[in-house]
């Protein structure tokens, strides 16, 4: 019995936990692709702000003030605080025009205690923002303020990224990510950013080897 349990822990037992964390990073290196082509807000706005070759995350905050601070905060304390010294992320907002001044006092009152070098804040019109948010092409639409309770992971090719088989949601698809749910943000959203920067670094390591052997 005393030589089984010392051939259990030597062989078997490593070999149930490789295929264990296999299944694990499976799984982890993977997060579906929902939406191909997004507009590039670059399209709308003279402003330096590009989702090309950045990891974006997109919100709608509307002309209510206090519906967009709100979501607007929840998003600088899960999702910006976690991931904006990683390289190429950024947070972009767009907000209607006529509402700078509004704003204006929120993002002052958010860079008191936040670096807000990532965050970028980008003011259009009505039929812009319609157009903008159309081309991510999920099954919601903006209310009659132009907020969505959503925000949005784009990457770094245009691409609108989500699951496929989210236990929570009928049929399975995640488009997006409720900012008014500190649990979505904090359970669902900062997990799967974290699955597309684990995606990157195995690419990067693959490029490496690929590099090597030439």
């Amino acid at each position: 019995m005393k030589k089984f349990w010392v051939l259990f822990s030597l062989f078997i037992l490593p070999l149930v936990f490789y295929i264990f964390l296999s299944k694990g990073i499976y799984k982890y290196s993977n997060l579906p692709i929902l939406t191909e082509h997004v507009l590039d807000v670059s399209e709308f706005t003279q402003q330096n702000v590009s989702f090309e070759n950045q990891l974006s995350v997109v919100c709608f905050l509307g002309n209510n003030i206090d519906t967009g601070k709100g979501s607007l905060f929840n998003l600088n304390q899960t999702i910006y605080k976690r991931y904006y010294l990683k390289p190429f992320f950024q947070i972009v907002a767009i907000l209607p025009e006529g509402t700078q001044d509004e704003y204006e006092k929120a993002i002052e009152e958010l860079s008191v205690y936040t670096d807000i070098s990532n965050w970028h804040f980008v003011y259009l019109n009505e039929a812009e923002i319609h157009h903008l948010f159309s081309s991510l092409n999920t099954p919601f639409q903006l209310n009659s303020n132009l907020y969505s309770s959503n925000a949005y992971i784009v990457d770094m090719d245009l691409r609108l990224r989500g699951r496929k088989d989210d236990e929570d949601i009928e049929g399975g698809k995640l488009y997006g990510y409720n900012m008014k749910r500190i649990s979505v943000l904090k359970n669902k959203m900062k997990d799967d950013i974290a699955i597309i920067y684990y995606q990157l670094k195995k690419s990067a390591e693959k490029e490496k080897r690929r590099k090597r052997e030439i």
